[in-house]
């Protein structure tokens, strides 16, 4: 039993364990499959678990940090639209390897207010299948030394209450993100 036991954790922390040599080798989480349980940090530094963040219809934002232009862009863009998609039924969460203070930085600069949460170590982005190897010195800066040299290719994901993915946008081209009006077109026919 006990043998079982541990081969079971190993296959469970090897699945989580995936950071691919490129964006384009990445193998994320598809329609239907559901967005596990991880810890992240809030801008405070508080963790959280995503059970508790994702408790109810979410989009679901990864990016790469608030020093990427693309992905300024791509977060002031979902500001923009946010009251249309609170109104119909879901929360904005966005998730970078960015540490908390960066996060907040990030928060002030673009004056959003909907909410971020850090992944400096990458778990979340790992268990997403999103992650693939970089180069660390920006990112050393921007996760406080925690990055072990990932980034996760910019992915939008719509959830259901049931933390099932409805909806992705996954693009290895990080400068091509999923515009506000094609997303509030998919949430209005989901």
């Amino acid at each position: 039993m006990k043998k079982v036991t541990i081969l079971l954790f190993s296959i469970v922390t090897f699945s989580y364990a995936q950071i691919a040599d490129s964006a384009e080798d990445i193998s994320p989480l598809l329609i239907g499959e559901k967005i596990p349980n991880t810890p992240l940090q809030d801008v405070n530094g508080k963790t959280i678990e995503t059970n508790d963040i994702l408790n109810k219809k979410t989009v679901l934002i990864v990016y790469r940090g608030g020093w990427c232009p693309y992905c300024n862009s791509q977060l002031s863009d979902m500001q923009e639209i946010e009251k249309q998609i609170i109104d119909l039924g879901y929360q904005i969460v966005a998730v970078s390897p960015d540490a908390p203070k960066f996060l907040k930085q990030t928060q002030e600069k673009e004056k959003l207010q909907y909410l971020l949460y850090s992944d400096s170590e990458g778990i979340f982005a790992q268990a997403l299948g999103v992650a693939f190897k970089r180069e660390k010195p920006k990112l050393e800066k921007y996760s406080e030394g925690k990055n072990p040299g990932f980034l996760p290719v910019p992915t939008v994901y719509v959830i259901n209450n049931s933390k099932e993915i409805e909806f992705m946008y996954i693009n290895p081209k990080y400068s091509q993100r999923l515009k506000g009006d094609l997303l509030l077109a998919v949430l209005k026919n989901l």
